[in-house]
């Protein structure tokens, strides 16, 4: 998340809202937006069963990279600077005295695991993510096995990418030794899976960069007296009152230690007896929430649905789904040779590409002048891209018949509206009939 100084609040801003049940559960799992961990979204005995006589030919996913460490030191840096101060000063809280200490461990166990690199639970997420396609589909990795087809596998080129492609492939030849020696070596394709700092990213970077309007937005959003108001409370849990009046930019501290909290469920194995790191602590669910609430914003702005009038934020995604598209239409052409392709991306990845296929959650752009609030559209970082994310096609065939299924998170998915299932509240769509819904016909 940015660091924001806070500004005046835009007169069009003003009715941002926490959601109904923000201080839901022992640890409200929105609150931690993009970083929260991978969950399946459905049990596999639930899913349904392909029509009579299709039998799966392909399977293929978009990935993002499993739970990582921090990207960098700078929130604990900026944190246990003041934490120094105000323990030389004895103006530190009871709970405070015990949050130092924390903060460093958390610390070096990242700089071991390397800053942004996946960790531990990172690697059981893949891990876990490749035995259940594996196990979803046996005929296909069978049949793979059988007739010596390719397992491709493709990453952004980025550490935490490669490490995660690395580590599915692993789990995928474990599960049965017969497919290890048609994994490929994972390879990199940036403009396909880092396309926001390719070529094709250009014209979005200027976006980030230089557009007046989603810079005003987000100072607004960021700018509410709710955001200063969540940042005393939980500087007050660390510091004394008069420690916190002298803190200078006291969202910036806050926002700091909101960020070590939500990259530390990410970090649980490397954690003391694997037992958490206990940051929650220091932080109330009602506050978490409405810092993870001004990360989403920050997303929803930056790479999912964005404002009603401009696709500047997921256009550049097309190039990601013509090759969902391609490597399917490859294999009915008979011209492909591949049992499943296999891609491990970012968020800055998957979040526009949800929004451009139109997935669950992601349908819904903000009217300009009108904020994006969580009362008001149903987009989450958590549920959207959290970490380990994924989108898979699975591809049936039936003579010179091709069908598609979905799996968002692993949940069965409906494509975006206007595209017909085979049948009433069936998760298979023909390929002819994809292609004429997303205008490849």
């Amino acid at each position: 998340m940015r660091r924001v100084t806070p500004v005046l609040v835009l007169g069009a801003l003003l009715l941002t809202a926490l959601p109904a049940h923000a201080a839901d559960g022992p640890a409200h799992r929105e609150s931690y937006g993009t970083k929260a961990p991978y969950a399946p979204r459905q049990n596999p005995r639930d899913y349904q069963k392909p029509p009579a006589g299709f039998v799966p030919v392909l399977t293929e996913n978009v990935s993002r990279h499993g739970s990582r460490a921090a990207t960098d030191s700078e929130d604990g840096d900026l944190i246990l600077a003041l934490w120094d101060k105000a323990e030389a000063q004895g103006r530190l809280t009871r709970k405070g005295e015990e949050f130092g200490p924390r903060v460093r461990a958390l610390l070096a166990a990242m700089a071991k695991t390397g800053y942004g690199n996946l960790s531990g639970r990172g690697r059981q997420e893949l891990a876990e993510t490749a035995a259940r396609m594996k196990k979803r589909l046996p005929s296909l990795f069978a049949q793979i096995a059988h007739d010596g087809e390719k397992i491709d596998v493709v990453s952004s080129g980025q550490g935490r990418a490669v490490d995660s492609g690395n580590v599915f492939a692993g789990a995928l030849a474990e599960a049965d030794p017969e497919l290890k020696p048609l994994i490929g070596p994972t390879r990199t394709d940036k403009d396909l899976l880092y396309f926001h700092k390719a070529a094709g990213g250009a014209a979005y970077r200027d976006y980030l960069a230089h557009d007046q309007r989603l810079k005003d937005t987000l100072d607004g959003i960021t700018g509410q007296d709710r955001t200063r108001q969540a940042a005393d409370s939980v500087l007050r849990k660390i510091f004394t009152d008069s420690f916190v009046a002298q803190i200078t930019d006291r969202t910036g501290a806050a926002q700091a230690v909101y960020n070590l909290y939500a990259i530390a469920p990410a970090m649980s194995e490397e954690s003391p007896d694997g037992a958490g790191w206990g940051l929650e602590r220091y932080i109330s669910r009602s506050d978490a929430a409405w810092f993870g609430y001004l990360g989403d914003a920050e997303d929803f702005y930056e790479k999912g649905p964005g404002f009603s009038d401009s696709d500047i934020t997921y256009k550049m995604a097309g190039v990601l789904l013509d090759d969902l598209f391609e490597q399917v239409e490859a294999k009915r052409a008979g011209t492909s040779d591949l049992g499943a392709e296999l891609r491990f991306t970012h968020a800055e990845e998957v979040v526009p590409l949800a929004a451009l296929m139109g997935l669950p959650g992601s349908t819904r752009p903000a009217t300009p002048g009108e904020p994006y609030t969580y009362a008001g559209n149903p987009w989450r970082g958590a549920s959207v891209s959290p970490l380990g994310a994924n989108i898979q096609w699975d591809v049936f065939q039936k003579g010179d018949r091709y069908l598609v299924r979905m799996l968002y998170n692993e949940k069965e998915t409906a494509f975006k509206a206007g595209c017909r299932p085979v049948a009433r509240n069936s998760s298979f769509y023909d390929l002819d009939e994809l292609e004429r819904c997303f205008g490849r016909d």
